[in-house]
């Protein structure tokens, strides 16, 4: 019998185990490292963000195995609201039944409420299997090119 998934905004006791998987996406990153402290106090500002951030979880039985993140950021160009999604990752074991699809859905479904006009992400040149499940959600690629600097 398959085990019912449920998507729900995280909570402090799911910061635990959104570091083991947000340590999956630093993996596949040659521009971050995990570090659990920094990725500690990130998802607790995110939790303490509520009225602009997002941070939502997959769970079977009662285990966060996915999850992803969304801000909100004024678009000059949309004259409104964009979302930035960062942290999408799915536990290994559980990739390629639909969950990070569901999961991206339900944020999506977060940032319509909030009359968002544009989702961003930025993914890894290298992320293949990202980048390929990506473009099966109809996400597309543009002529930006992320840019960061450190202060």
């Amino acid at each position: 019998m398959e085990k019912e998934l449920k998507i729900r905004l995280a909570q402090e006791k799911d910061i635990e185990e959104m570091i083991a998987l947000i340590s999956l996406v630093f993996s596949l990153e040659k521009d971050f490292a995990a570090d659990v402290e920094k990725q500690r106090s990130g998802l607790a500002l995110l939790l303490n963000a509520a009225e602009r951030a997002c941070l939502a979880v997959a769970e079977i039985d009662g285990a966060v195995i996915a999850m992803c993140s969304a801000q909100l950021l004024v678009s000059t160009a949309e004259g409104g609201w964009k979302a930035i999604i960062e942290d999408v990752a799915v536990a290994e074991t559980y990739r390629g039944r639909g969950i990070g699809r569901r999961l991206l859905a339900y944020v999506e479904e977060w940032a319509k409420k909030r009359d968002v006009k544009r989702l961003d992400l930025l993914a890894d040149l290298d992320n293949k299997n990202g980048l390929a499940f990506y473009s099966r959600l109809r996400w597309e690629k543009t002529n930006l090119v992320g840019l960061q600097k450190k202060i």
